[in-house]
């Protein structure tokens, strides 16, 4: 991981939530090139794991969903579409923990709904979590 990420995660997860503030510094750091890559995706879903079930400002959410939906769905080769590389990578995530919190939950709607194509394994996760 990045210092700037490192730096930032460590920062964040001391009192153990995400308040408005840090959520704002999140989205200056991960947006500054105007792209999610896989590492500010991994660092996406390490915070969510850590800050899961606490009292986290609500635009958490809406920057976790935003990001990882952009992520998965933005990219140059299959746009729109969750291949079955990016699926995979998003299973293991998901189930890395062993719950589906909201905030996955809510990427999941979102991935419903705003994917045009996606792996029957995913598909068939999203219904059996939704």
């Amino acid at each position: 991981m990045n210092v700037q990420l490192s730096e930032l995660k460590n920062n964040i997860l001391a009192d153990g939530k995400i308040d408005t503030e840090e959520v704002s510094a999140i989205q200056d750091v991960l947006f500054a090139d105007g792209e999610i890559d896989q590492e500010e995706a991994d660092f996406l879903f390490e915070l969510n794991n850590a800050v899961s079930g606490n009292s986290n400002d609500p635009s958490w959410q809406s920057l976790f969903v935003e990001a990882i939906a952009g992520f998965l769905l933005n990219d140059a080769t299959t746009r729109n579409e969750i291949d079955i590389t990016e699926a995979e990578w998003l299973l293991e995530k998901l189930q890395g923990d062993g719950q589906i919190d909201a905030t996955e939950k809510a990427l999941l709607a979102r991935l419903a709904t705003q994917a045009t194509t996606m792996p029957e394994s995913l598909r068939a996760f999203i219904q059996a979590n939704s």
